[in-house]
């Protein structure tokens, strides 16, 4: 199940019912302070945990007469066949769960009087309307039977000890049910139906948030939770060994009691007739996990920078992890402005570990900011902005020009400075591929191969951290309106599936503009470094492919940051190198240079 989308009423500055869908990757909230970025997180904290942050009377709306929140989840991408009892599938469209998109719509309702109750738990649905046929989920079992004994269609079920082969059987009873949209009580359904509502919730994502100040305890879930939650989604993958365990445990403890019972019936009949066997609790399994640094004292009690360290490498992490077959349980990561207690180059390395983890089919990302320089790198689909308007409602907005302008000049993301004065401009995805262009050109000049370099036609090289981002936008803005010609560079990540096919596409669509765009042969431009060069500088040997993660291999090699290798070796590389590691063979036979190919076509974006 993916989370499509959240509304919340009468919640903190949300009085009206408030809207706001989620990307299928990452989502970036932005907005000025006080807007309401932050309520859009706990809101689902609250919905999927009510734990790091609960739900009290104070979260009411202040101005609002009524005496309930809501908080409305929607999910799609759902399983299709589940089991809910006696091993006979059915589906939630089956049991008419879905809403009229097809989607699986949960609300959580709180009573606000001196305590804040309970949440009732409703499911939006088209739901039969007709007599004897709109209640059947809140019927036990032996209701189903006399209901259905009385519809004449008792012969027709298969197994009369399954719940949902009665439901079923009564429902096809009648040629039109008169589905209307329905709220449907799952917090007050007999045991038969609320199986499946357990199923609904055994399919939602783990939902871990992640804030920017709260105090230091010793359960802290900012240095606790990357972790814990790879608890919870490892407890997830083996439910269904979990559950098959916890079933043999229970019939061998109430064997054991119906024995028992057996025995006193021969002493006291009476008595043993009054007794029934039950588990009052489900058993708890719970692996709680913490970090301890030196001398054992806890990572929470360490300053709020070493947490948010930790919380950054733990998303790097998840990002290079090796992908599986078998599908992972979902989750969704939720962070609070990435940029609290961290180096600009580390907050930068954040936002981009997450965009990479955001493009895995088991993440979802969420996350807020108002720092220019993080808001930029957000891929443009992903931004919802979030302003008051004249009666300090908050307003989410997304998805045009206008939105993307408000968003620049509230948040204050700027173009290079350098586009103003440039004849013509190249953007690439980061500073270290700057190095890569400029240094190329200018070995290439020495020996004779081009002209010019692109700095001496006037081009600009620019980092806009990838195509389709808001900086990427606002840099394009400011290109038009100064009437620059622009081509772009990219790395093509071959080897990944899920990125490389993005890329492909991205520069496909920017070609048939008639704009110069280019994607690396190889995977990315650590790719092209001769390995000659850390033979000579270390005395190592370290091999790569075209297609493998070059950066990683070196940066563990020679233990640097991966985002120092370009950097620091790239300049290193001479033109005859520069040339050898980009050759390649056409289709006729004849040897060409890559990258020498790419300087020749983008000096002509200095003829206008």
């Amino acid at each position: 199940m993916r989370l499509k989308e959240m509304k919340i009423k009468n919640f903190r500055g949300y009085k009206e019912e408030t809207s706001i869908s989620f990307e299928d990757g990452l989502t970036g909230i932005t907005g000025r302070n006080d807007a309401g970025k932050s309520t859009i997180l706990e809101a689902l904290e609250i919905f999927f945990n009510n734990k790091s942050v609960k739900i009290d009377g104070d979260d009411k709306n202040v101005g609002s007469g009524e005496s309930e929140i809501k908080i409305s989840c929607v999910f799609d991408e759902l399983s299709g066949d589940v089991v809910v009892d006696e091993n006979y599938p059915t589906s939630f469209k089956n049991e008419y769960l879905l809403n009229s998109n097809g989607d699986i719509e949960i609300s959580k309702v709180y009573k606000v009087q001196k305590t804040v109750s309970a949440p009732a738990i409703l499911i939006r649905c088209m739901h039969p309307s007709i007599e004897s046929a709109n209640d059947l989920h809140s019927l036990k079992l032996a209701e189903l039977k006399a209901r259905g004994k009385a519809l004449g269609i008792d012969g027709e079920v298969e197994d009369k000890r399954v719940a949902s082969l009665w439901r079923s059987a009564i429902w096809k009873k009648f040629d039109d049910l008169q589905l209307t949209d329905f709220d449907l009580d799952v917090s007050a359904l007999e045991k038969e139906s609320k199986n499946i509502y357990k199923k609904i919730e055994a399919e939602m994502p783990a939902f871990a948030l992640f804030k920017a100040d709260r105090e230091s305890n010793d359960s802290d879930p900012e240095a606790k939770n990357p972790i814990q939650i790879a608890v919870d989604q490892a407890k997830k993958s083996l439910q269904k060994e979990i559950d098959e365990l916890q079933e043999k445990i229970e019939q061998s403890v109430l064997e054991v009691a119906e024995r028992t019972k057996e025995k006193l019936r021969e002493m006291d009949p009476a008595l043993a007739s009054e007794l029934y066997p039950r588990f009052k609790d489900k058993p708890k399994w719970t692996f709680n996990f913490t970090l301890d640094g030196e001398g054992g004292v806890p990572i929470n009690k360490r300053g709020s920078g070493v947490r948010r360290l930790v919380l950054l490498n733990f998303f790097r992490a998840e990002a290079e992890k090796v992908r599986v077959e078998k599908s992972s349980p979902k989750v969704i990561y939720a962070i609070e402005e990435p940029e609290t207690s961290q180096h600009p180059s580390y907050q930068i390395m954040l936002i981009e570990a997450l965009i990479a983890l955001s493009c895995r089919p088991e993440c979802q990302i969420l996350l807020t900011t108002h720092v220019p320089a993080l808001a930029g790198l957000l891929p443009i689909e992903s931004i919802r902005f979030i302003e008051k308007d004249e009666n300090n409602t908050p307003e989410i907005t997304y998805g045009s020009d206008e939105v993307l302008e408000k968003v620049a000049i509230s948040l204050g993301v700027l173009p290079e400075s350098e586009i103003a004065s440039s004849r013509g401009v190249l953007l690439v995805e980061g500073h270290s591929d700057v190095t890569f262009v400029n240094h190329s050109a200018e070995q290439l000049k020495v020996n004779g191969d081009i002209e010019n370099t692109l700095s001496e036609l006037g081009i600009a090289c620019i980092p806009i951290g990838g195509c389709g981002n808001l900086k990427h936008w606002v840099s394009k803005k400011l290109i038009d309106q100064l009437g620059l010609e622009w081509g772009i560079l990219m790395d093509s990540d071959l080897g990944d599936p899920i990125q490389n096919p993005r890329n492909v596409e991205k520069i496909s669509e920017l070609k048939l503009e008639g704009k110069i765009a280019f994607l690396t042969r190889k995977r990315e431009p650590e790719n092209y470094l001769d390995p000659a060069i850390f033979q000579a500088s270390h005395d190592v040997n370290i091999e790569y492919t075209d297609t493998c993660d070059a950066k990683k291999k070196i940066a563990t090699a020679l233990t640097v940051r991966k985002d120092d290798v370009l950097e620091r070796f790239w300049p290193r590389m001479t033109a005859e190198q520069i040339k050898e590691r980009s050759k390649y063979c056409d289709d006729d036979g004849v040897d060409r240079y890559e990258i020498e190919e790419i300087i020749q076509t983008v000096s002509q974006l200095a003829n206008g």
